[in-house]
């Protein structure tokens, strides 16, 4: 008899429930399922969450401390669910990402995640780029430690970086009117290119493959022989090929497939309204701003990432 079709679960593109919401996912995983509501006319849908449903939990996280520590992991291995990892880790800079652990933490979870689950499990996200200046005109950027980063990434034996640089959303510009003199800057394609080609060549040296999560312009101005590619941050053929089974493998209708995202068909849970992330990055799409919660706002989450 074949393998029933299975369901990815993405959790979350909407908000960071592996820092902050893990009891409450994991409360849903013993209910068996979640309750999902529609941001656009406020239906609710159930989403099922046992293991003879689910295939493979992927995890987005800048902060997956919580999660170790609390030995999630391996409670959701042992209950027969396959796992996956987008772990966000960028340079550390307070005014943009302001409430994270400090880097040599995260840098030891992403080394304890590999070690717990496998490097093949774990996509390294490096994202957004980010430019900014402030009054005095001095331009900046949040690239200053890549390199670091890739050391630590190759150690733990991770092979993949994902990039992208940062989109503006209104909220962003809510969200830094009350910084006197800043501003976000949007680099023209010729620069984004030469950023682009020096981590390629910065994570050739380190046998680590560079991938960018919807920039498709960007990959098309690209010499022929770049080994950059699109990224699926959820690849629902890798897991078919790693764990076996059956799952939809279609690309998902709800993000930007016209900017090129490749992300396999999955059910997000969590809510931005109900899920409010607490890292309070300056760039974020997600975390809500009072002013926030509209559904032309909603859209704007949906057909983006995290």
């Amino acid at each position: 008899m074949a393998d029933a079709e299975k369901i990815v679960l993405s959790v979350s593109r909407r908000t960071d429930i592996p820092a902050f919401y893990m009891d409450w996912f994991m409360a849903g995983i013993k209910k068996g399922e979640f309750r999902v509501t529609n941001p656009f006319n406020g239906r609710e849908k159930r989403v099922p969450a046992g293991p003879e449903q689910v295939h493979t939990i992927v995890f987005w996280s800048k902060n997956f401390g919580p999660f170790l520590s609390g030995g999630f992991g391996e409670k959701l291995t042992d209950a027969g669910f396959h796992l996956f990892f987008n772990f966000t880790v960028n340079t550390t800079d307070p005014l943009l990402e302001p409430n994270l652990p400090p880097l040599s933490k995260r840098l030891q979870q992403m080394a304890g995640l590999a070690k717990r689950f496998g490097p093949e499990r774990i996509h390294w996200r490096f994202d957004p780029i980010c430019f900014y200046r402030f009054a005095d005109g001095r331009r900046r950027d949040n690239l200053g430690e890549f390199a670091h980063i890739a050391d630590a990434a190759q150690a733990a034996g991770i092979g993949r970086c994902i990039t992208s640089f940062m989109d503006w959303y209104r909220k962003i510009e809510r969200r830094t009117a009350g910084i006197p003199g800043f501003s976000f800057e949007t680099p023209p394609m010729d620069e984004k290119k030469r950023i682009i080609e020096h981590l390629e060549k910065q994570l050739a040296a380190r046998s680590m493959a560079l991938y960018t999560c919807c920039e498709k312009d960007l990959l098309a101005a690209l010499e022929s022989d770049s080994t950059v590619r699109s990224s699926a941050c959820i690849p629902g053929r890798e897991f078919v090929q790693r764990d076996g089974g059956r799952i939809p493998l279609k690309r998902d209708p709800g993000q930007r497939r016209a900017a090129g995202c490749g992300c396999t068909v999955s059910a997000d849970v969590g809510s931005y309204r109900d899920h409010p992330c607490y890292h309070n990055c300056l760039f974020c799409y997600a975390n809500p701003t009072p002013s926030d919660y509209t559904s032309e706002n909603e859209n704007e989450n949906r057909l983006s990432r995290p």
